[in-house]
């Protein structure tokens, strides 16, 4: 077994569609706002990639996500136009890699060079891999089943913990 790490975690999950529509629906705008994101705008340079476009090395981006009010920035690491995609993300970096197996997909994801520090600890290797347990769940739901978990109709930014108790963000 391998030994915990605090530097880095990888979720990994299996969903019953193409390697190509899940590239799709991570490294296209349309895509990405589908599942995942309320607000998403990739830029090579200056210029703002179109809906159906994919994302390039090189490029930077802008997330927004429903019920909450900040917003991610960074940068596009790589990105092969077919199975694999790396950005930063936080004070890390992120890549998702998409493996053929028999008719069905595992996505691994994988969040690493997290500092090691007690405020990253808890709230980039404990929090963010909460969040991605669920963002895979939605993603494998909407991509298998059309349907989304998270709580778009409900505003629940007013309470200041909802981040921490509600599973569906």
């Amino acid at each position: 077994m391998e030994k915990l790490q605090w530097n880095s975690f990888t979720k990994k999950i299996y969903i019953h569609e193409s390697v190509e529509k899940l590239y799709n629906l991570w490294a296209t705008t349309e895509g990405i706002t589908s599942w995942f994101l309320k607000y998403a705008e990739y830029k090579s340079g200056e210029k703002t990639r179109e809906s159906l476009e994919q994302i390039q090395k090189g490029d930077t981006y802008t997330w927004k996500w429903h019920n909450w009010d900040g917003k991610e920035e960074g940068n596009v690491l790589e990105a092969n136009g077919k199975d694999y995609i790396e950005i930063s993300f936080e004070s890390s970096k992120v890549s998702v890699r998409l493996e053929k197996k028999n008719n069905i997909t595992i996505v691994v994801l994988t969040q690493f060079d997290i500092p090691v520090d007690e405020e990253s600890k808890l709230r980039v290797h404990f929090g963010c891999s909460n969040g991605w347990t669920f963002w895979l769940t939605n993603l494998k739901a909407f991509a298998e089943h059309g349907i989304l978990l998270n709580e778009t109709e409900i505003d629940l930014r007013n309470n200041e913990l909802s981040g921490y108790q509600f599973v569906n963000m």
